[in-house]
């Protein structure tokens, strides 16, 4: 581990005096040394600059998990430019929105991206799009034979303080918001969790959550800072993942609640031998008791350990593997190099046995978000009842209510916002509720999670029908307009008015509560006995 690594390229680079010549990425039909992926990264860091894109200006890596999209993010990072990972199950609506939000200078796609993109138009401030394959003939798009032709870029010096990463997150807005981290965020997040999972040169990861994700991030970042091997697991199916575990001897998996619940089973009906595996982790939502029950039968002599964390700040909280026998399902305490505190508002911090909101403090705490400074403010600001320990220095509002038991370790209670998390993804119910609206078929509608043993939360949407509403229609609609994982699970028919505040705003919590009320009881959730209708199983 290199003290003196300052920004995200070094993570890499710090590498090439050290291991050169050890595998450091394996595809399924691939793997790269260090000094491997470093060549990969000098020649796209050298088309970079020769398309004029200079330290600050914004890339786009919209590719699915493998080398490519690896060598691209460290490559961007290497001429100074702030990358912006898209996951690549967004769709072309999604992208050209967070490229118009961030004003990205160039994109790089796959190639069936880049086809929809030539039969359309680029972003508006999108010069440029580099296809990790064959490019479309069309003015604007390079394949990627003219990045791997390109001569090495030169590297760019960037401060830990400047701008490193734009990772993006559905905000109560309705629309992405762009976290943003500094150099700083992602390497002090790699030391701090290297140091309390005991990662080592020697780990084999295995990567299965996207890069665009923080927690997915962490894996990637971790396993270069201390000269590890990543494993990409692009298909995110159990009984691959299982087979990749042993066929990689992979010694650590991090995963989110819906997929260990998947693995969980698999391994409970059909056991498997997994001598290499030394730890797995779990964030981005609570595990089901019952699969916290089976993790140790299943995973027998692996520690397990439970983290929490948010996007901007990075990881947060994790449990000690020696205490989940104990405290199964709770998040433990601050990670290494970091403070939270339990606050209840207008009194000051809680004590053993209280709960309030979770707020973080430390050099993880993120730049805010891409331009809206409002909403930075509301979400990173100075804690009044934090002011005798740390004055005003400004702390991370979770926007999460935790309970603090008489260890001093902390426990999950509940979200204070809608936010619905659903297959890793954090979506807002504005998001779903505009692209329902679009149908032209709902009046109202108030989209809200429900657990879901699967997946964490499925959507479901109580809408208003207008005339000429169709079922088949909506769903068709649904899945054109959407990512899988937001389409509504079911969509529940309200006749007749949806209650209102004083206001004349929907009455959310009632609309919801109501549903609620009647799928417990198994009946319709409809004002008036109407229906509920399937859209996605």
């Amino acid at each position: 581990m290199n003290a003196l690594t300052t920004n995200f390229y070094q993570l890499l680079a710090d590498n090439l005096s050290l291991r050169p010549n050890k595998t450091a990425l394996v595809d399924a039909d691939r793997s790269v040394t260090f000094a491997e992926v470093a060549a990969e990264v000098d020649r796209i860091a050298g088309y970079l600059q020769a398309q004029g894109i200079r330290p600050g200006d914004r890339v786009i890596v919209h590719l699915r998990k493998r080398i490519a999209e690896v060598t691209t993010m460290f490559a961007a990072s290497k001429v100074g430019a702030v990358v912006v990972n898209v996951n690549v199950q967004w769709t072309l609506e999604q992208l050209a929105y967070i490229a118009d939000d961030c004003g990205a200078r160039l994109a790089i796609v796959e190639p069936r991206t880049a086809n929809a993109l030539a039969g359309s138009s680029l972003p508006r401030t999108v010069s440029r799009v580099l296809v990790a394959g064959e490019a479309p003939d069309a003015a604007g798009f390079d394949g990627w034979a003219v990045a791997m032709g390109s001569s090495g870029g030169s590297e760019v010096s960037r401060l830990d303080s400047e701008l490193a990463m734009i990772i993006y997150t559905s905000g109560s807005t309705g629309k992405p918001k762009g976290v943003m981290l500094s150099h700083r965020n992602i390497v002090a997040g790699a030391r701090s969790v290297a140091r309390y999972l005991k990662l080592g040169e020697d780990d084999r990861l295995l990567s299965v959550l996207p890069y665009s994700f923080d927690y997915g991030l962490n894996q990637l970042t971790t396993m270069m800072l201390v000269g590890g091997l990543v494993v990409h697991q692009p298909v995110v199916m159990a009984a691959e993942i299982v087979n990749a575990l042993e066929k990689h001897a992979i010694t650590g998996l991090a995963a989110v609640p819906p997929l260990w619940g998947q693995i969980v089973r698999l391994l409970d009906e059909s056991p498997r031998s997994l001598p290499a595996l030394r730890r797995i982790t779990n964030s981005g939502g609570k595990v089901p008791s019952n699969v916290l029950e089976r993790m140790p039968a299943v995973f027998p002599n692996v520690d397990v350990v439970l983290m929490y964390g948010l996007t901007e700040a990075f990881r947060s909280t994790y449990l000690a593997p020696e205490k989940f026998a104990r405290k199964k399902g709770s998040i433990g305490r601050a990670i290494p190099g970091a403070e939270v505190y339990v606050i209840k508002h207008g009194e000051g911090v809680a004590k053993p046995g209280e709960q309030g909101e979770l707020v973080h403090r430390g050099p993880l705490v993120s730049l805010g978000y891409w331009g809206k400074p409002e909403v930075t403010a509301e979400k990173i600001r100075p804690c009044p009842e934090l002011s005798s320990l740390i004055g005003d220095e400004p702390v991370v509002y979770s926007g999460d209510t935790v309970k603090i038991d008489a260890d001093g370790d902390l426990w999950f209670v509940s979200r204070n916002d809608a936010m619905i998390k659903t297959s890793g993804f954090r979506l807002s119910p504005e998001e779903v509720e505009d692209l329902i609206h679009r149908s032209g078929m709902v009046g109202d509608a108030v989209a809200f999670g429900v657990a879901d043993d699967e997946l964490g939360e499925v959507v479901h949407v109580a809408v208003t029908p207008l005339d000429g509403y169709d079922e088949r229609a909506l769903t068709k609609h649904c899945r054109l307009v959407m990512p899988h994982y937001m389409i509504p699970r079911e969509v529940h028919v309200w006749r007749g008015s949806m209650p209102r505040t004083s206001s004349g705003k929907l009455a959310r919590p009632d609309i919801v509560a109501r549903c609620r009320e009647r799928l417990s009881r198994g009946a319709p959730c409809d004002a008036d006995a109407g229906m509920s209708q399937p859209l996605a199983g």
